[in-house]
């Protein structure tokens, strides 16, 4: 569960919003949409425990294990970090306690599982905008945390790779996991996921996907 009250974010004494009071229940996959500039990555960041809040508070209830994961965006990465591919994903096993084969096994089937077998040792460097963007999904694969927050995970992705993302998320939700995707390809909001929050500087506005990408009655939610 995921409670924000009052919440207001942004620069110092420049809140991009009115206080936003939202709850996410447990469980709960959440899109974030609005204009470039808007907020949406420092909502998450704020969330993650990252970036801290203006005013207002941000609780985040998770199990003892797994905690929170947060996929960020690619040009927040050092492509010139000496690491492969194989190594980058293999960093999702954090905090596990399984043996070294049971890692070995489930990272085999993680790659395979982003069609990303043959460039298990490739260098960051080296590698496609959407082949790097699939092992950083595949990285979420490993981890064990209830609650993903996810910045733009379809950046970069060609068909196979959004049609691999989508399959992914859904099967991550059907598991009760709690997910929040800041995503500008309204077209796939509408078909995958069921609530959305629309971040805009003169309040935010909750609601199912099809009511806010159509222009149909808002609700407000306390902004």
């Amino acid at each position: 569960m995921i409670r924000l009250q009052s919440l207001r974010w942004g620069a110092a004494r420049q809140p991009l919003t009115p206080p936003l009071d939202l709850e996410l229940l447990a469980g709960s996959l959440t899109a974030v949409i609005g204009a470039n500039g808007c907020g949406k990555s420092s909502l998450l960041k704020v969330i993650a425990g990252l970036q801290k809040p203006l005013a207002g508070s941000v609780r985040v209830k998770v199990p003892v294990k797994g905690g929170l994961s947060f996929l960020p965006q690619q040009q927040q990465l050092d492509r010139q970090f000496p690491i492969s591919l194989q190594d980058l994903v293999a960093t999702g096993f954090w905090g596990c306690g399984q043996s070294p084969e049971v890692r070995r096994q489930r990272l085999a089937a993680v790659l395979e599982d982003w069609n990303l077998n043959g460039l298990e040792q490739r260098p960051l460097m080296a590698l496609s905008g959407g082949e790097l963007q699939r092992a950083l999904l595949a990285r979420l694969s490993l981890a064990e945390a209830p609650v993903l927050l996810l910045d733009e995970p379809h950046a970069a992705l060609d068909e196979l790779g959004q049609s691999l993302l989508w399959n992914h998320l859904h099967a991550w939700h059907a598991a009760g996991r709690t997910l929040v995707v800041v995503c500008h390809d309204l077209a796939a909001v509408r078909q995958h996921i069921p609530d959305t929050l629309l971040i805009k500087s003169s309040g935010c506005v909750f609601g199912s996907s099809s009511e806010l990408i159509h222009p149909q009655p808002h609700v407000q939610v306390a902004c």
